[in-house]
């Protein structure tokens, strides 16, 4: 078994959404591993790594259900300490996570037809953030 770690450096601004899916497949394929998984994980506490379907229509309804679940207009209490204004930020990225494993087989990620990997920008400010990517196989 061979582990290989690389990144993807991102500059985000609060609220974006960006599909990482052809960075993580270009990281596996210029490996010389076949099969294995690829392990993504953002080291920050109010971002996150999931799969959606990237297309208009659901990445504004994300939007809108963590607004609904998690709003931001409400008392938190990392709000009374820091005064930060990014309470909501963290417990959406605690709900959603920080990390994702995708299986790969003949170099190529095993993903659903419609499925592709984000990154979500749930901090109330600009970011520089660096997704670690290991990749794990033979």
């Amino acid at each position: 078994m061979t582990i290989i770690t690389k990144n993807i450096s991102l500059q985000t601004n609060e609220g974006d959404i960006i599909d990482i899916t052809r960075d993580v497949d270009q990281l596996v394929r210029d490996t010389d591993l076949r099969a294995g998984i690829a392990v993504i994980f953002v080291s920050g506490s109010t971002g996150a790594i999931t799969t959606i379907e990237y297309e208009p229509g659901l990445l504004k309804d994300i939007s809108d259900a963590l607004e609904r679940l998690m709003p931001r207009n409400i008392k938190y209490m990392h709000e009374l300490r820091w005064h930060d204004g990014n309470g909501h930020s963290h417990i959406r990225a605690s709900f959603l996570g920080p990390s994702l494993t995708v299986p790969f087989k003949d170099k190529r990620l095993i993903l659903g037809t419609w499925q592709q990997i984000i990154f979500l920008e749930l901090d109330n400010k600009p970011r520089s953030r660096n997704l670690i990517v290991q990749i794990i196989g033979e």
